[in-house]
């Protein structure tokens, strides 16, 4: 009878090696700052924030109606649209960048997971060239830039 006993230990002691050995694989192989924050009781950060963008002509129900990347100066307006992620409870600016200066900057309250938010520039024929409009951070940090071209008819 004790043989028995003995026996049956066997496949018990094996499988609490195995357990032990599948903590262990577990707990290597969780990233060092999410050990730390769970070890501090902190939540670890769960999604960076980021910034989708592009420039469209018009905004229908929240959202861009096209995508426009060149066009001409008979064109007089643009309209500059980002899809934010993440960055409830802070700040972004749409800085709009022409011949390497800042010409207008245009700040936004973000209220929400996911917030949607566009600023527009009336432009006129001489400010031919390359544009830029950034989404900056209320911590300065540029999460996305976009640039068109506006160029004379025909060019």
């Amino acid at each position: 009878m004790p043989e028995r006993q003995i026996q049956s230990a066997r496949p018990v002691r094996r499988f609490q090696s195995g357990i032990r050995l599948l903590a262990a694989i577990l707990f290597f192989s969780v990233p060092r700052a999410d050990f730390a924050h769970a070890q501090e009781g902190i939540a670890a950060p769960t999604a960076l924030p980021s910034a989708v963008a592009q420039f469209t002509s018009a905004v229908e129900d929240r959202e861009p109606i096209d995508q426009i990347t060149f066009f001409s100066t008979d064109v007089r307006k643009i309209i500059f649209f980002s899809d934010l992620r993440d960055l409830a409870g802070h700040q972004v600016t749409h800085r709009w960048i022409f011949d390497g200066e800042t010409v207008a900057e245009v700040v936004f309250d973000v209220e929400g997971p996911r917030w949607r938010v566009w600023s527009s520039k009336n432009l006129i024929e001489d400010w031919i060239g390359d544009w830029t409009v950034e989404i900056v951070t209320d911590e300065g940090e540029v999460l996305a830039a976009e640039t068109f071209t506006y160029s004379a008819p025909g060019a």
